[in-house]
């Protein structure tokens, strides 16, 4: 009876973990299906997953879509190619007239193949942009004014501030709007707490309650010390070591200064007190300038302790919000590789599959909202990581229909093998690496 809940989240981590994938793969595939038969190449074969074929039909175009047994990753097989990683299959193009050679992969022109080819990636960036610009959509975003919104669970003395109140000062300092309260809940000394003059209802009034930014758990990130203690959203952070924080700044100061000694947090949770243990982790954070901040963490957010009134979104600034976000995971992603190899941070920042299920597990237990924005994450890595110049991965590809262009003819077919081989030898060795992180990396 003991396993049954440890079988639980093995199963519903690995079910969270295929779902998130398998969207991804079909979208990427699906760039590729759809560009190719825009420009007449015909696809034989689209398959998620590989292996033994659990299901299958063949569409009115002799397209035979299926799902395979092992669901790590997909493929479009066109015509002429050998393989699911479109090697050439010579014999059968050979065998083929000329109408038919220009529906293979191998017989379209230069620019529809390589067209094909970034297709998939391109989708990949698509799906990120589309998903991240929805969640704005759908959650709005927080008006200018200090106006309150939901409030959240917090102690009776300290919830004193109703859905609906607009905050005008902060013991005696003016609050002009959302900004300038979270700046003075930031330039403000922690205490238990504060006076606000508020309006409700049209009416003035003055009421005590708790510190603005107030150690009140926002989330809790995937593969945290935060997360493995068991602490959840909504929690609040009592005290630290036996003394008492009223301040989300104190509790930051506090991991800082632990060097990743074990801290015990008291936390109030709907009317309970309990006591959590855990060991703050070390951690290398990207900036906005492309550099990277190496902290210790525990792996929680906070912020205001009530939710701020929103407004809709409109379509351009959703879809500004989800370009830039697509664009700073591109960049951090290229920045952090790139301090991996000069040694500037660690290689542990390298997840493999067994640490992408587990993100994929607790993001998904924490909300719909939190699993989106994950698949949004790991759509930018995927088609980010398949554009590297690797053969097998879309991007060999594209080199080699770079030297075609600039040869006037594809590269020796003994030369593509040679590279293939060497590319798949890479991309296992690759994922052999990022295993390992997952395994012994703390």
């Amino acid at each position: 009876m003991e396993l049954i809940p440890q079988f639980g989240n093995v199963a519903f981590t690995i079910a969270a973990f295929i779902v998130a994938l398998s969207v991804i793969v079909a979208i990427h595939e699906y760039g590729h299906y759809i560009v190719g038969r825009l420009f007449g190449i015909h696809a034989q074969v689209f398959s998620i997953g590989f292996g033994p074929i659990l299901a299958s039909r063949v569409d009115r175009r002799g397209t035979r879509w299926q799902v395979a047994a092992l669901p790590f990753g997909g493929y479009v097989r066109f015509l002429g190619d050998a393989d699911a990683v479109s090697g050439k299959d010579t014999a059968a193009i050979d065998a083929l007239d000329p109408a038919e050679r220009r529906r293979s992969m191998q017989g379209a022109p230069l620019w529809a193949r390589a067209t094909t080819v970034a297709a998939g990636p391109i989708f990949n960036f698509a799906l990120s942009v589309l998903l991240f610009a929805g969640i704005v959509l759908v959650s709005g975003q927080a008006v200018e004014e200090a106006h309150v919104g939901t409030v959240k669970s917090l102690p009776a003395d300290l919830a004193v501030l109703q859905e609906g109140d607009v905050i005008t000062a902060i013991d005696g300092q003016e609050v002009t709007g959302l900004d300038s309260l979270f700046q003075l809940g930031r330039a403000l000394p922690a205490a238990p707490t504060v006076t606000y003059n508020v309006v409700r209802d049209g009416e003035a009034i003055t009421l005590e309650g708790a510190f603005p930014l107030i150690p009140v758990i926002d989330s809790v990130s995937p593969q945290s010390a935060a997360l493995s203690a068991g602490l959840k959203q909504g929690d609040v952070i009592r005290a630290i070591d036996g003394q008492p924080i009223h301040a989300f700044g104190e509790l930051r100061s506090a991991v800082d200064a632990s060097a990743g000694e074990p801290l015990v947090l008291s936390v109030w949770r709907t009317g309970e007190m309990l006591e959590f243990t855990l060991r703050p982790r070390r951690m290398d954070l990207p900036l906005p300038d492309g550099g990277f901040e190496t902290r210790w963490l525990i792996g929680i957010t906070g912020g205001l302790f009530f939710d701020p009134v929103t407004e809709p979104v409109n379509i351009l600034k959703a879809a500004e919000f989800g370009i830039s976000q697509t664009g700073f995971i591109i960049q951090s992603s290229l920045s952090g590789l790139w301090h991996m190899i000069s040694g500037a941070i660690s290689s542990c920042n390298l997840q493999g599959p067994i640490r992408i299920a587990e993100t994929s597990g607790a993001a998904a237990s924490q909300g719909l909202n939190d699993f989106i924005w994950f698949i949004a994450v790991l759509s930018t890595a995927v088609g980010l990581l398949n554009l590297f110049p690797i053969p097998v991965l879309d991007g060999g590809h594209l080199v080699f229909h770079a030297y075609e262009a600039v040869a006037g003819k594809p590269p020796p077919d003994k030369a593509v093998r040679i590279f293939m081989s060497v590319g798949l030898s890479l991309l296992l060795l690759l994922m052999l690496f990022a295993l390992t992180n997952d395994l012994f990396c703390p």
